[in-house]
């Protein structure tokens, strides 16, 4: 691109010669992004595990990463993600590492960069919207009561095991749902 940005490999940007066969979900996200600037995609919680939300388009729009969120409500977890994206628009993208107050339910969060190895499993969407990963995934990790995160002294099992750990490997990872639910692509995401 000509403003210094690095090129986007998006469906919206790059003609891969299957536009005509688009489905329901590719062509509503183009509509989202076209609108608003990005899209969230919820995928509802299954039998195995908790849902999860991410957003697809923030790099398109913004090259900011793509955020990601596991364990809680998917409608409130798409609200929070709404609000950073407006943030991100903003021009106050979150970076690894970062931690912002008042971001899910008047407490902080953390903001960690996703293995590339968990793409496939948990954001089935955004790499075939996007056709060429890896682009960058920032999952927001809230922390418990206590202001504690998953991977702090102090936090409780069920607690450690609400949310995933993607910044891991994911042979690093400890079994439990969410490997069990992220190893394999998550249909209609």
């Amino acid at each position: 691109m000509s403003d210094g940005r690095p090129a986007c490999a998006c469906i919206i940007c790059h003609d891969y010669g299957d536009r005509d066969r688009l489905d329901n979900f590719q062509l509503r996200t183009i509509v989202h992004i076209t609108q608003y600037g990005w899209s969230v995609v919820l995928v509802p919680a299954g039998d195995s595990a908790p849902g999860w939300a991410y957003t697809i388009g923030l790099w398109h729009s913004h090259r900011s990463p793509e955020l990601a969120m596991f364990g809680g409500d998917v409608y409130e977890m798409e609200e929070i993600l709404n609000s950073l994206g407006r943030a991100v628009a903003e021009d106050s993208a979150p970076a690894d590492g970062e931690q912002r107050d008042d971001v899910v339910r008047g407490r902080p969060a953390a903001f960690r960069s996703v293995d590339t190895r968990w793409y496939e499993g948990a954001f089935g969407g955004a790499v075939a919207f996007y056709r060429r990963p890896p682009l960058p995934f920032l999952q927001v990790v809230w922390p418990d009561q206590n202001g504690l995160y998953p991977w702090q002294p102090g936090t409780e099992l069920p607690f450690r095991r609400a949310q995933p750990w993607l910044w891991l490997d994911p042979r690093q990872h400890p079994e439990g749902a969410w490997t069990h639910r992220l190893s394999a692509p998550a249909t209609g995401a």
